[in-house]
């Protein structure tokens, strides 16, 4: 399923992944109280918002400010960036991210069926 995501180039996201990045985040945003992780959609396809999170773990493009906000007002700790401007990376807002979609899935007990049905997702697509 990662390889239906558009490429990293020499840690660059291009803008589509940029944008999926945040219609993932809008996403966790919105998850109630559903016991299955969000989705979101890639030329036609279904994607767990995790997926996205994970794809963008190395990518050291700055992150946009309402982004850096959206991601550190659900840190338990004050998050302070490297540098006067406080900036931040795709990589540390993927991996808080995805860090907090796993314990939201462990919370609700469905980490074990997200991981059945992302494993058939990628049985069907072998054949």
């Amino acid at each position: 399923m990662m390889n239906a995501l558009p490429p990293l180039h020499n840690g660059h996201a291009p803008f589509t992944l940029q944008q999926l990045f945040r219609e993932a985040l809008y996403a966790f945003e919105e998850w109630d109280s559903e016991l299955t992780e969000p989705i979101v959609t890639h030329e036609g396809r279904v994607i767990p918002i995790s997926f996205v999170f994970e794809a963008m773990r190395e990518c050291t493009d700055i992150v946009p400010m309402n982004i850096v906000g959206a991601v550190t007002e659900r840190l338990t700790k004050p998050w302070e960036g490297e540098g006067p401007l406080d900036q931040m990376t795709f990589s540390t807002a993927a991996r808080v991210m995805r860090v907090l979609v796993r314990k939201r899935l462990l919370a609700t007990g469905a980490v074990d069926l997200v991981a059945v049905s992302a494993h058939a997702s990628e049985d069907q697509s072998l054949d």
